[in-house]
C-alpha cells in the first residue's frame, strides 16, 4: 500500500477520536484543542495524500474511491458533532450533508457508465471552507467579532454546498441520461 492510501487509512481511523474529544471532556478544557489539533491534522492529510499521489503517479482505484469517502466521513463527523454541542442548526448540516450523497450517488452513477467525475473548483472551494468554518466552530471563542465570521462562514459554505451541487448537475447531467 503506497503512502498516499496509508494516509487516507489514517484520516479514516482519526474520525473516531475526532468525535471522543469533540463530544466529552475527557481531557477537561483541553478536549475540544485535542479535537481541533486532531481536525486540522486529518484536514492536512487530504491535501497531502492528493499531492503525493499526482506528483509520483501513485493515483490508485482504492484512493479514488476511499480519498472521498474519508473527507466526506471526516467533515459530515464534524458537522454532526456541532449539531450536538448546539453550534449549527441540524437544517444547515441536512442540506450539506445531503449534497454529499447525491454527489457521491452521481459519481457512483458516473462510474458505472465509465465516467470519471473530477473533483470541480466550486467543490474544492466548498470543501476549504467547510473546513475553516468547522475549524472556528472547535475553537468557538466568545468574542462578537468571531461570532460574527463564524456566522459568515455558516452561510458562505451553505452557499457554495448549493452553488457546488449546481454546478456538478450541470456538467454532468448527461451522465444520468441512458445509454451514456
Amino acid at each position: 500500500m503506497n503512502l498516499p492510501n496509508k494516509l487516507t487509512i489514517l484520516r479514516i481511523l482519526m474520525v473516531p477520536f475526532f468525535v471522543f474529544f469533540m463530544l466529552t471532556d475527557f481531557a477537561g478544557g483541553a478536549s475540544k484543542y485535542i479535537a481541533l489539533a486532531i481536525f486540522v491534522a486529518a484536514s492536512l492529510t487530504d491535501t497531502l495524500d492528493g499531492y503525493l499521489a499526482r506528483k509520483n503517479n501513485l493515483v490508485t482505484d482504492f484512493g479514488k474511491f476511499m480519498d472521498p469517502l474519508a473527507d466526506k466521513l471526516l467533515v459530515c463527523s464534524a458537522l454532526i458533532c456541532m449539531v450536538e454541542t448546539g453550534q449549527l442548526p441540524a437544517w444547515v448540516v441536512i442540506i450539506i450533508i445531503a449534497r454529499e450523497f447525491m454527489i457521491s450517488g452521481f459519481r457512483l452513477v458516473a462510474s458505472d457508465n465509465g465516467v470519471v467525475i473530477a473533483a470541480s473548483y466550486w467543490g474544492k472551494i466548498k470543501t476549504v471552507v467547510q473546513m475553516l468554518m468547522i475549524i472556528f466552530l472547535i475553537l468557538n471563542l466568545p468574542y462578537f467579532w468571531y461570532q460574527v465570521i463564524c456566522l459568515i462562514l455558516i452561510w458562505l459554505a451553505l452557499a457554495l454546498t448549493v452553488i457546488s451541487l449546481v454546478d456538478y448537475i450541470r456538467k454532468n447531467a448527461d451522465v444520468l441520461k441512458e445509454g451514456k
